[in-house]
């Protein structure tokens, strides 16, 4: 079973900056993307970034520019550098991945809390 553990959220004020890291328990060559989503409260799950199996990279508009998504080949680790955070990205940001099979395999989440 896949097991991918994040870490790296907490609470930073507006301007600022933080990296969350998700940790596989498989190579990550054994999916297909991997992404950061968010959940803010009473709101739906939302995708903020992706990374292909070929290394490229796709963002909801609302972080393009801001978030940097990257992957540690030899670490089965995915990144997601935050900077100019805003009150609104305030949320639990989740980890997922997606392997050949369509199978999509979630983190527990990390809370990011941006004070205004």
């Amino acid at each position: 079973q896949v097991q991918l553990v994040e870490s790296g959220g907490g609470l930073v004020q507006a301007g600022g900056s933080l990296r969350l890291s998700c940790a596989a328990s498989a190579s990550v060559f054994r999916f297909n993307a991997m992404a950061w989503y968010r959940q803010a409260p009473g709101k739906q799950r939302e995708l903020v970034a992706a990374i292909i199996i070929g290394g490229s990279t796709n963002y909801a508009d609302f972080v393009k520019g801001r978030f940097t998504i990257s992957r540690d080949n030899a670490k089965n680790t995915v990144y997601l550098r935050m900077n100019s955070l805003k009150p609104e990205d305030t949320a639990v940001y989740y980890c997922n991945a997606r392997d050949a099979g369509m199978t999509d395999y979630w983190g527990q989440g990390t809370q990011v809390t941006v004070s205004s």
